[in-house]
């Protein structure tokens, strides 16, 4: 990722877009073939370019001069017709799905993980949670299964917002083709693997780049929520999911027994940081009338640095995923920590089934769970002592209530539906 945002691959792309658009001339029969073979031998002239800078303040006119001073009287139909934002956002619209392309695979290598720990972990059972506080039984894998639609959701938002940049502009300096006819340009474009801009100023428009940024931005919110589940299991009271911890690893300097999630914690800082992006690359959308370049300086700062972070959180993700250490007997000892209280939910149906009134079956275990609440007993203790339910539901029928794996019985509807084991 770092390659495809650097310098001197920057430089390369200009060249191909510059070199497209000569031989969409010289098909057209503008640049003679003899000149065309000397232009297809050019190549980056990166310190000549840099020389030439520091006397232009231009970048691409001297990379263009640079060129055209190697080739010789040839160099005369280099960026014939063009303007430099025709070759510079062409050129960084290769550049990202170059960069798309990285990210679509680090997605793919994420989603293959989380469907295998799905699969694995379809069965075992664990506590869910609604506001932190107990709420059913789930399983861990189903967990795990809610991710990976995640991740497919997040790979269908980065190929809409690539699409979406899967475009260039080779319409000369307020758009309008007089210089350069819509065929050179879908000509060039076409070589590119591009396609035209229906209708530009100077510059296409970036409200194509702010929606790939915060496409990103979504995705890195993905990796955050599912790094703050391990985060929030791996916490001393829970110890259901730690992430990897090697065996010389310390995590604190002052207290040695410390295990800290510090890399999930890691991904969740790094999501902060490219929402911020997002702000930027909305601020960007808006120019003056054909083209200023205010939007130039910030974009080659979170373009890179937006694409390099996910990229990293995505391998990083991934890493914690494929070494995590699970523990059913953890999920097993919270399934019980609140004595019968997370099967409430049953026993109010069972009532309800039964013929009692709903309000009148909710008041009823709403009452007995205050009790267990305030540490007087369980659940079903307290149930099997009233009158109330005893006549609708016999003992037998009652403690049928207080199993767990009551709630494996649907646990196969979103395995199916995303096509799992």
């Amino acid at each position: 990722m770092g390659r495809v945002w650097s310098d001197e691959h920057r430089m390369q792309l200009w060249l191909q877009v510059e070199l497209a658009v000569c031989e969409a001339w010289t098909d057209a029969g503008v640049i003679p073939e003899a000149d065309m073979a000397a232009i297809r031998g050019a190549t980056v002239q990166g310190e000549r370019s840099a020389e030439l800078f520091r006397e232009t303040h231009h970048d691409m006119i001297s990379f263009t001069r640079a060129i055209a001073e190697q080739l010789g009287r040839p160099g005369r139909w280099v960026h014939l017709g063009l303007t430099s934002s025709d070759v510079l956002d062409t050129a960084l619209s290769l550049q990202i799905q170059a960069a798309a392309d990285i990210l679509a695979e680090d997605l793919g290598n994420l989603e293959a993980v989380l469907s295998e720990l799905a699969v694995r972990y379809k069965h075992t059972l664990t506590i869910g949670r609604t506001h932190g506080i107990h709420a059913e039984p789930t399983t861990f894998g189903h967990k795990l299964a809610v991710f990976v639609a995640q991740i497919r959701r997040d790979c269908q938002r980065l190929e809409q917002a690539r699409d979406e940049l899967r475009v260039g502009k080779l319409s000369g300096a307020v758009g309008t083709h007089a210089n350069l006819p819509a065929e050179i340009e879908e000509a060039a474009l076409g070589r590119l693997g591009l396609r035209p801009a229906e209708a530009a100023t100077q510059i296409l428009q970036r409200d194509r780049h702010a929606q790939f940024v915060a496409s990103l931005a979504v995705i890195a919110a993905t990796l955050e929520q599912q790094a703050t589940e391990i985060r929030a299991l791996q916490r001393t009271e829970i110890g259901e999911a730690f992430e990897p911890f090697s065996s010389g690893q310390q995590g604190s300097s002052a207290m040695p027994h410390k295990r800290n999630p510090e890399l999930c914690e890691r991904i969740c800082g790094l999501a902060r940081l490219l929402r911020g992006h997002v702000v930027t690359a909305l601020d960007n959308v808006a120019t003056w009338h054909e083209r200023d370049i205010s939007h130039s300086s910030a974009e080659r700062i979170i373009l890179p640095d937006a694409c390099i972070a996910l990229d990293y959180m995505l391998d990083l993700l991934k890493t914690i995923f494929d070494g995590l250490d699970v523990c059913p007997e953890a999920m097993t000892r919270n399934l019980e920590l609140t004595r019968g209280l997370i099967y409430s939910g049953q026993v109010l149906l069972a009532l309800v089934e039964s013929g009692m009134a709903r309000g009148e079956a909710y008041d009823l275990v709403q009452s007995a769970a205050r009790k267990v609440w305030a540490g007087d007993g369980d659940l079903q203790s307290h149930l099997a002592a009233d009158a109330r339910v005893s006549a609708r539901l016999t003992s037998e029928q009652l403690a049928s209530l207080f199993d767990a794996n009551y709630h494996l019985r649907g646990i196969e509807v979103a395995f199916a539906r995303l096509g799992l084991g």
